[in-house]
C-alpha cells in the first residue's frame, strides 16, 4: 500500500535525470516547487521562476547549489530571452522545460471581462508558448528534448462558470499536440499533463480545506485530493529518458475524476433490491 508518507518523499529513486538541466515555471511554490525539489533530487540542475520572487528565491536556496531562480512574468517575451541566456550561463544546456505556471479564474461567460480574459490567455497559454519558442531552439541544437506542459482536468472537459479558464487549458492541450507534431522527429518531446483537485495554495491558501469532504463533494473516486508530489512524479516520468517513446499525449493526474463520478449508493440502481 501507498502510504501518505511514500507520497510526500521526493527521493525514491535518484538520478532519472542526472546531469540535465531543466526550467521550471511557477516553481515558488505548490506543484512548481515540489517538482523542482523532486528534479533536483533526481539528478538536475534547476532553474526556477516565478514572480513571486521572496519565495522562489527562499526556495532555490534550500534546494542547494543545483538550483537558482530567476524571476520572470512567462507572459514577457523578453524575460524568457534573459531567463534562457541565465540558465545557458549557469548550467551549459537546457533539456527539459516544465511550463507549470498558471491562474484560475471562477467567471461565467456573462460576468467574464475581456481583462480577465487577456489575463488569462496571456499567463496560461501565450506563456508556455512563448516558453517553448525560446527552448526549442537549444533543445534541437542539441538533439533533442522534453516539454510538459501542465493543462488541467479542465482541458480534457468544461465546468460551468470557468469558461475563461477551460479555454486557455483547453488551448494549451491543443498546442502541446501540435508542437510535439512539428519536433517529434527532432528529438523533442511535448506532452500535457492534467491535474484534477491539487491541494496547491491556488486551491487551499489558508490549509483549512477539508480534502475528503471536498472529494466527497466532487465525487472523486480516489475519495482524497491530490497533493503537489504526485504531479510532480508525473512530471518526472515525461520528462526522463524512461518516457522516451511518449509524445505528444496527456495524463490525467485527478484520481479518477475524469474518468467519470462515483455514484451515490441511494441513487445507484445496482445497489437497490427488487422486492
Amino acid at each position: 500500500m501507498i502510504t501518505e508518507e511514500t507520497r510526500q518523499r521526493t527521493d525514491l529513486p535518484v538520478g532519472r535525470l542526472q546531469d540535465k538541466v531543466a526550467v521550471v515555471t511557477g516553481a515558488a511554490r505548490g506543484q512548481g516547487e515540489a517538482t523542482a525539489r523532486l528534479f533536483a533530487a533526481e539528478g538536475a540542475r534547476v532553474v526556477l521562476t516565478d514572480r513571486l520572487q521572496a519565495e522562489g528565491e527562499a526556495v532555490a536556496r534550500s534546494i542547494g547549489k543545483s538550483a537558482r531562480f530567476f524571476a520572470a512574468d512567462v507572459a514577457d517575451e523578453g524575460a524568457w530571452k534573459r531567463l534562457i541566456a541565465d540558465a545557458v550561463a549557469a548550467f551549459g544546456r537546457i533539456d527539459i522545460l516544465i511550463n507549470n505556471a498558471a491562474i484560475t479564474d471562477h467567471h461565467g461567460l456573462a460576468e467574464l471581462t475581456r481583462d480577465r480574459l487577456v489575463q488569462l490567455l496571456s499567463v496560461n497559454l501565450i506563456g508556455p508558448i512563448l516558453g517553448m519558442q525560446a527552448v526549442i531552439p537549444l533543445m534541437v541544437a542539441q538533439g533533442g528534448g522534453a516539454i510538459v506542459n501542465i493543462s488541467s482536468i479542465n482541458g480534457l472537459r468544461g465546468t460551468s462558470g470557468m469558461v475563461g479558464y477551460d479555454a486557455s487549458k483547453w488551448a494549451l492541450r491543443g498546442a502541446t499536440k501540435s508542437v510535439a507534431l512539428e519536433y517529434g522527429a527532432k528529438g523533442i518531446r511535448v506532452n500535457s499533463i492534467h491535474p484534477g483537485t491539487i491541494r496547491t495554495p491556488m486551491l487551499d491558501p489558508d490549509g483549512t480545506l477539508d480534502g475528503n469532504a471536498l472529494a466527497s463533494l466532487l465525487r472523486i473516486a480516489a475519495g482524497r485530493v491530490g497533493q503537489p508530489i504526485e504531479v510532480a512524479h508525473a512530471s518526472l516520468f515525461l520528462a526522463s529518458d524512461h518516457a522516451s517513446y511518449v509524445n505528444g499525449a496527456e495524463l490525467a493526474v485527478d484520481g479518477g475524476w475524469s474518468a467519470g463520478f462515483i455514484v451515490p449508493a441511494e441513487v445507484n440502481p445496482a445497489t437497490r433490491v427488487s422486492n
